[in-house]
């Protein structure tokens, strides 16, 4: 090809916004690729709400400024889709499930999942979360008799979490199926997600066929999913077929097998509700013990409100009957939300932070880099429940988005809302967690959701008298 008729490359310039030069990505490419969040929240720092980044093709924008996301994400939703690396990487596992599918399909699975997520369903299974979390914490706390006296032990909380929120996931969506079939997908999918990631990363494209490592491992983990998947819905098909009204049970699994859809449509459903459930309340529960842990007061009013609460807490209705816990997590996700990133990619030509972009233009929206906007929150690295209650400036704020926003908006929201504060009830109703000798704070992970790396050692200490929650 001639250089007359050679391509120009991409550059921010193209559609008149800043960003890094080629040469400053090249020199950040390790430093990029090992911590995504600094990156993208030092970017917004240096370069203002909309970011270019030097990519060969249609731009690439980094998207802080809250009206133009709440553009990208539900005024112009239609005309932003999921056609971008993240969400084809995370479809090698889940197939086209709810998450990673685009329009038109992703309505129809959203309106098959639905009633899994309705109030009255979510109000039976609170039993089956709290027993998850009862069961859990018994297992690890239960026959420790260093947790009893006044120092207490360090536990990994994260450890702690991460096998609640595979329990209660579990009993949500199988029910009485707890089997080792059931354990082996939650374990399978939690493999499978890391594969995710390594995908997500990747610098170039890679063939699905390409015999890669990464491809290897992908394809052996989507073989154990495929059939333990069919194990479980042909023990249900027979389980559902024995019932009197001849119904598959009422969790996420009966209801899609009484949907009629396929048991390969069945299975991408299945899959994407495990990985998008467990990984992202079992991070955002370490990141909230590890802030009270920090803030005794905020942890201490929390308990005191708790105590106040007649009867066990429900899956529901806590904002109003819990205030000050319902506000303590929120000011988590904020600090710590564990979905860091969302990526959209323009059908057609549109306009971004009044800048005209063609189309195929790639949106990130980073709540992680979001809720750090100074602009929007005052004081935004400092831990302040106080932002969520009642009617305060954040009630409501177009810059909050720790579950998306629009139509996209996370199904699970409820469910996973609630699962925090029945968790945070029943552990902290009987433990106190306390920061341990030298404490530093664990670097966050960027990775299906932000984890702490190397997980979350946290000084747990049995309390004395009735336990609350």
């Amino acid at each position: 090809m001639s250089a007359s008729v050679r391509l120009p490359p991409m550059r921010p310039t193209d559609v008149g916004v800043p960003g890094p030069s080629s040469l400053d990505m090249a020199r950040a490419f390790r430093s990029v690729r090992a911590d995504p969040l600094s990156f993208l929240v030092e970017a917004g720092e240096r370069f203002g709400d909309l970011v270019a980044f030097p990519v060969p093709g249609p731009p690439a924008l980094l998207v802080n400024d809250p009206a133009d996301v709440r553009h990208v994400l539900q005024t112009a939703a239609r005309s932003w889709g999921k056609q971008t690396v993240q969400y084809t990487a995370l479809a090698r596992v889940t197939g086209p499930g709810l998450l990673a599918s685009s329009e038109p399909s992703w309505i129809e699975h959203r309106r098959l999942a639905a009633p899994a997520f309705h109030h009255e369903r979510l109000a039976a299974v609170g039993d089956q979360v709290r027993a998850a979390a009862d069961a859990a914490i018994t297992a690890r706390l239960g026959g420790d008799a260093a947790a009893v006296g006044g120092g207490g032990t360090v536990v990994d909380l994260a450890a702690l979490t991460h096998r609640i929120g595979l329990d209660a996931v579990g009993r949500a969506l199988f029910s009485t199926d707890l089997s080792g079939q059931a354990q082996q997908l939650l374990d399978a999918t939690s493999e499978a997600a890391e594969l995710v990631v390594r995908l997500g990363r990747s610098v170039l494209p890679t063939a699905a066929w390409a015999p890669t490592p990464t491809n290897v491992r992908l394809r052996a983990t989507r073989r154990r999913l495929d059939a333990i998947c069919s194990g479980l819905v042909a023990q249900r098909r027979a389980t559902g077929r024995l019932s009197p009204a001849g119904s598959h049970g009422d969790d996420l699994l009966g209801l899609l097998l009484d949907s009629g859809l396929s048991d390969a449509a069945i299975r991408d459903e299945l899959v994407t509700m495990v990985i998008a459930g467990h990984e992202t309340v079992a991070a955002a529960l370490a990141w909230t013990l590890m802030l009270l842990a920090e803030h005794q007061p905020a942890q201490d009013r929390l308990r005191t409100e708790l105590a106040g609460h007649p009867g066990p807490v429900s899956l529901l209705d806590h904002r109003e009957r819990l205030p000050w816990t319902r506000a303590v997590i929120d000011e988590a996700l904020r600090l710590f939300p564990p979905a860091w990133a969302l990526s959209r990619r323009s059908q057609g030509a549109d306009v971004i932070g009044g800048r005209p972009v063609p189309a195929g233009t790639l949106v990130i929206v980073s709540p992680w880099v979001l809720h750090r906007r100074g602009a929007s929150w005052p004081d935004p690295l400092e831990f302040r429940p106080e932002r969520f209650l009642g009617a305060g400036p954040a009630a409501g704020r177009a810059g909050y988005l720790p579950f998306g926003q629009g139509p996209r908006l996370c199904i699970g929201r409820e469910f996973a809302l609630g699962e925090m504060v029945l968790v945070l009830s029943r552990l902290l109703g009987a433990y106190r967690v306390g920061l341990p000798r030298g404490w530093s704070r664990p670097a966050p992970q960027a990775q299906v959701a932000v984890h702490p790396r190397g997980g979350m050692p946290l000084t747990v200490t049995r309390l004395t008298g009735p336990r609350h929650g």
